[in-house]
């Protein structure tokens, strides 16, 4: 026992000596860190650190743009030459930190840093706080994050990532892309949600204005009902030892039970038992049983059987508004809905679209080298000086953007094209003198290897699938590898020209495409014009969901030069029509005019029907010309000026964008051009109004138009095949009975079929027609349309039949028809010689 003993006090000893030499070494750490010097220096350090952080931030606002480049080229240039091309008030270095604080992390945000520095760096040096360094922390760490993430969604919802992308930072925008693609237009209530939740912490908010005073007034009653039914219990609870006692029953020693429950129902059992004279004893034994009962359900179920109460008049009262709520989405249900006629329809998957490795083409460091020193060699060997330049890889071509010395000539740098094409040995160089919105001059040099833009890559986008246009279509890539969406229906009307085997087919390909991936075929219908007679022919597949076409026509594609012209001229009545039903619907576009519709505000017996949009497409513009000329021309004309409003878009292609294709008065009315590689300078200025298409370097390289603002984009690649799966996609589903009907256009050789109509077989509404004419004094389609309730096709058959009996006159193109009858009793004399001619037969 004492050795034992003497053994663990041994080991006690041993453990308290480790215990005093570890608490000697901590204690000698706590006094270096206690060290007055040092806290000074390290205080001072956060104090200079703020300052640094701050100017160079402040500095990166100015000079970000400038040094992004320069920061990204250090392992190859160097520290010593990247610093002296930095333009940072801080140099290298703070280009380098405020480029990752701000561009890489935090964006604006990145400003929180400073401040709290400062005030670390104030408080251990002169040990004063300027402000709670605790909660100063959580507060700049909260916003830091929050503002980082709200101006990402913002930038991505605004597709300005690419020139405002600083304001958010890479974590910013990477988070708002993640709940994006969780939430959607969530991430905004998710975002208030945490400001929310925030502010009641930090500022330990635990009443609301309005609010505390309805609780606490509530609490206090509930309290005050509970007091009042506890002293109401009391009362007969005393008395029924001595009620118990008179009849003879022992409930002290039942009440002595050690369990609680047990004596309320014993104490219960023995006061409804108990033999006891019928006045003075039955009515406490009622009110005793009545006030349990009350006092059991207003504390353990007075919520639940309130909740109940409540629920069962809100069920009286749901009863009723449900009811009415139930007509009210009787009456949403009813709205129309043009997709119901389909309902089946499945939009087209993207797995029909091919993927494209494209990963390992990209343009190399000493590609970039070589071509920046040759630049700036061949200005130099002109005297011309440069302050600076910059590259922007895109798929096709690179930009180099250069800041001329001042005194220089931009006129001086355009002229030397041709010197630099040269000294490049490349390609289709093209200089952009200056670059609108920015103060540079801009170089594009095609790159060595071409990287292939798939349909696959730019159609699964967010920018294309989550867009809300009316017509939305992706074309392809910028020179900055961004994706380019915009809006057919704003364009309003798109020409295309480009010489043969340059990508003018693929980038229709890619247009019908893009429409027929984001529309129902109730909403979009198409008329297609190939006088080639084989460039369009894949989309044959999808006639009864997607074309459009004349009543008589046996193809839905148009390929013979007299039917275009029919169907362009069908096309303007179509327009006359449309903007009719405008005018009775009070609407000022096609939009207004469906949305009124879909809302039943709209009396189809009157005429009114959903309109969808109509997207004439004609490939070769060019041969039309030859062929038809002014007849071709005059209906084109008057669509590209007015059919705008009323949802009728045009696709004009040609190969010659020449003077006598595109006339004056076409060109006028396209504001949209898009330009694939053309021939010759010339054909070049016809298209845009500028040159450069003819410094094109094929395969897709394009010019876009719109206005002013000249935009160089590579076209989407989308193979034959591609385009074959997703019209037979489509082609395999359920389709209307046919496609889309025109209206009727009877042209010059169709006049003697008029001769040709036997009014034996007339129609049995023949002569209510008749009479509605002679009424209106007015010889429309349209008129028998709304008033008989009938489509176009029968309409237009009473029409013959009317010309055919002398009530109205010959066809007169869009104006309404002559009426030759001037009163009823005219008419009943026609009627009655017609009916008794075709009765001897």
């Amino acid at each position: 026992m004492a050795k034992n003993t003497y053994k663990t006090n041994t080991i006690k000893n041993k453990e308290k000596e480790k215990k005093a030499g570890k608490s000697f070494r901590l204690k000698l750490k706590m006094d270096f860190l206690k060290d007055r010097r040092l806290q000074l220096a390290f205080g001072f350090f956060l104090l200079i650190s703020s300052l640094f952080l701050f100017t160079a931030f402040l500095s990166y606002l100015f000079t970000g743009r400038a040094d992004q480049s320069m920061i990204e080229a250090v392992p190859e240039t160097g520290l010593k030459a990247s610093g002296l091309e930095t333009e940072n008030w801080l140099g290298l270095f703070g280009a380098w930190t405020s480029h990752y604080f701000i561009y890489q992390w935090f964006g604006l945000s990145a400003f929180f840093v400073p401040p709290l520095l400062f005030i670390a760096g104030y408080w251990i040096v002169t040990r004063k706080k300027l402000l709670p360094l605790f909660s100063t922390f959580n507060f700049s760490f909260f916003f830091m994050f929050w503002i980082s993430v709200f101006l990402g969604y913002l930038l991505l919802r605004t597709d300005g990532i690419g020139q405002w992308g600083f304001l958010s930072g890479g974590i910013g925008y990477e988070l708002a892309l993640l709940l994006d693609g969780m939430l959607g237009w969530g991430t905004f209530l998710l975002l208030a949600f945490c400001l929310f939740v925030f502010v009641i912490f930090y500022f330990n908010v635990t009443t609301l204005i309005g609010f505390n005073s309805k609780i606490k007034e509530g609490v206090d009653s509930i309290e005050q009902n509970l007091r009042e039914n506890i002293e109401e219990i009391k009362k007969p609870l005393d008395a029924v030892p001595a009620m118990a006692t008179a009849g003879g029953l022992q409930v002290e020693e039942e009440l002595a039970e050690p369990t609680i429950d047990e004596d309320e129902e014993e104490e219960e059992w023995q006061v409804t038992k108990k033999p006891a004279p019928p006045v003075a004893e039955t009515t406490p034994a009622k009110k005793v049983s009545t006030l349990d009962f009350e006092i059991e359900d207003r504390t353990k179920e007075a919520p639940k059987s309130a909740h109940l109460e409540e629920e069962e008049d809100s069920d009286l009262g749901f009863e009723v508004f449900e009811s009415e709520e139930e007509d009210e989405k009787v009456v949403v249900q009813e709205n129309y809905d043009p997709t119901l006629d389909l309902g089946s329809y499945q939009y087209p998957p993207i797995s029909l679209l091919n993927e494209y490795d494209t990963g390992k083409i990209k343009v190399s460091e000493d590609e970039l080298r070589a071509n920046k020193d040759k630049i700036v060699e061949t200005l130099t060997n002109f005297k011309i000086g440069i302050s600076s330049i910059k590259a922007t890889i895109g798929p096709t071509v690179t930009l180099y953007e250069i800041v001329p010395e001042p005194g220089v000539k931009i006129s001086k740098i355009k002229n030397l094209e041709d010197d630099i094409a040269l000294s490049l040995a490349a390609l289709g160089i093209r200089i952009i003198a200056p670059i609108p919105g920015k103060g540079t001059i801009g170089i594009e040099v095609p790159n060595k290897n071409r990287e292939m833009v798939s349909m696959h890559s730019v159609i699964t986008t967010d920018k294309f699938m989550k867009s809300d246009k009316e017509l939305p279509i992706v074309l392809g890539k910028t020179i900055s590898n961004e994706v380019y969406v915009t809006d057919l229906a704003k364009m309003p009307h798109l020409l295309i020209a480009g010489a043969t085997g340059q990508g003018k087919s693929v980038g229709l390909n890619v247009l019908l495409t893009s429409l027929i991936y984001k529309k129902h075929p109730s909403q979009l219908k198409f008329v297609l014009v190939d006088p080639k007679k084989v460039e369009l022919t894949l989309f044959n597949k999808i006639e009864r969901h997607f074309l459009a076409m004349l009543p008589d026509s046996g193809e839905a594609i148009i390929t013979d030069t007299s039917k275009v012209v029919n169907t362009l001229n069908s096309l303007c009545i179509e327009m006359d029509n449309r903007y009719d039903l405008l005018k009775d619907a009070g609407c000022r576009n096609l939009k207004e005019y469906n949305a009124k519709f879909v809302k039943r505000k709209l009396n189809p017996e009157k005429g009114h029907r959903f309109l969808p949009y109509i997207v004439l497409v004609i490939d070769e513009l060019a041969d039309l010309m030859m062929t038809a000329g002014k007849e071709v021309e005059t209906p084109i004309a008057r669509l590209a000026q007015l059919a705008r409003a009323i949802g009728i878009h045009l696709v004009v292609a040609t190969q010659r964008p020449s003077v006598n294709v595109i006339t004056g008065i076409i060109k006028a009315n396209f504001p949209a051009r898009l330009s694939f590689r053309v021939t010759s300078k010339i054909d070049s200025r016809t298209i845009l109004d500028t040159g450069g298409a003819e410094q094109l370097v094929g395969q897709g390289d394009m010019l876009l138009s719109l206005g002013s603002d000249i935009i160089r984009l590579q076209c989407a690649f989308l193979d034959t095949p591609e385009v074959e799966a997703v019209c037979e996609f489509i082609g395999e589903q359920r389709g209307y009975d046919s496609a889309y009907v025109l209206p009727e256009f009877a042209g010059d050789g169709d006049e003697s079929k008029v001769g040709e109509v036997d009014l034996a077989e007339r129609d049995n509404l023949f002569e209510d027609a008749a009479r509605l004419i002679v009424v209106h004094q007015q010889g429309s389609t349209s008129l028998i349309q709304r008033k008989l309730k009938l489509g176009y096709n029968r309409a237009g058959r009473l029409i013959d039949q009317l010309e055919a009996a002398g009530v109205v006159g010959p066809f007169e193109g869009s104006k309404a028809r002559e009426v030759l009858i001037q009163d009823e009793y005219s008419l009943e004399q026609l009627l009655n010689s017609i009916a008794e001619k075709n009765s001897k037969y």
